[in-house]
């Protein structure tokens, strides 16, 4: 038995499958994040923002909520001139998470987003740099309590292998789940189709291999198709769709799937044999809510 089903079956329950959250920046905008503003900091600056983001998620049925850390690397933070609060923003990020988590029986994952940096042959940034970028996120990650690793939104499987390789260091007990986004024609935007991360990932090592973002649920359905057609035995499956694709509504974006919508893509996730369902971007607890119902009908 991987070590993420293990997790699970002691602390979710052994029904599948099981629901992650959705996008937190959405609701971080809603509640006035500035386009293009740092949401890390707001896990020291505004932590009942995000801690009332995790706990609608669990109240909607998340049993797995992601720390908001998505661009919590360092070159990530010196985009906003904190890259030297690495630890600081991550261990508080997965306190907050964690002290919601602990009211409703869920599980938090520490979220690796990319660095934004290419690495060699394509850029300059080497393995062992970006392994020793993940090894210092983790860090606080793993002090402010996290239960598993999540790689999330990749498109390099030279990047991901970076990140499991940090994991390995920091936090080698804890399961590891890793997705790619395939937005290119069923690729990523490095070329890689699903069927290849499957193969790649499980020879790294990872507990649970599949997909977010993209380009919405019907393209998302696709992609997980292709990942149950290359899956071995004992390996779970993860999808995360976006709410669809913006559209400009007088002077804002807005995704045009509904709830209705995604409750529908969960029930067909579900069918496929999809282990892990949450959502990506322009999703909302409603979102996830519709897709408990749905799956927990389902079963």
């Amino acid at each position: 038995m991987n070590r993420l089903t293990a997790l699970l079956d002691t602390r979710v329950g052994g029904s599948r499958p099981v629901l992650v959250d959705g996008g937190m920046g959405t609701l971080l905008q809603d509640n006035g994040l500035d386009d293009g503003g740092a949401g890390e900091l707001w896990n020291v600056e505004r932590p009942e923002a995000v801690r009332a983001s995790h706990e609608a998620y669990a109240r909607a049925g998340a049993r797995i909520l992601t720390t908001n850390t998505f661009g919590g690397s360092r070159p990530r933070l010196r985009m906003h001139g904190l890259d030297d609060r690495v630890h600081e923003l991550n261990r508080a990020a997965a306190a907050i998470a964690r002290s919601v988590a602990d009211d409703y029986d869920a599980l938090v994952a520490g979220d690796l987003g990319p660095t934004g940096e290419l690495l060699e042959p394509l850029g300059t940034m080497s393995p062992e740099e970006a392994q020793e970028i993940f090894e210092e996120q983790l860090r606080g990650l793993r002090d402010g309590g996290i239960d598993l690793v999540l790689i999330e939104t990749m498109s390099d499987l030279a990047e991901v292998e970076a990140a499991i390789a940090a994991a390995r260091v920091v936090t080698p007990d804890l399961p590891v789940m890793a997705t790619l986004s395939f937005d290119t024609n069923l690729r990523s935007m490095m070329g890689v189709r699903p069927g290849q991360a499957v193969t790649a990932l499980v020879a790294a090592g990872v507990d649970a291999v599949g997909a977010n973002c993209g380009r919405g649920p019907e393209e998302m359905e696709a992609i997980a198709a292709e990942l149950v057609e290359a899956r071995p035995e004992h390996l779970l499956l993860v999808a995360q769709s976006n709410a669809g694709l913006p559209q400009v509504v007088g002077d804002h974006f807005e995704y045009d799937k509904s709830p209705a919508d995604l409750a529908e893509h969960a029930r067909t996730l579900r069918e496929l044999g999809i282990d892990l369902i949450g959502a990506c971007c322009g999703s909302t607890p409603e979102h996830i809510a519709a897709m408990s119902a749905a799956v927990s009908r389902a079963r």
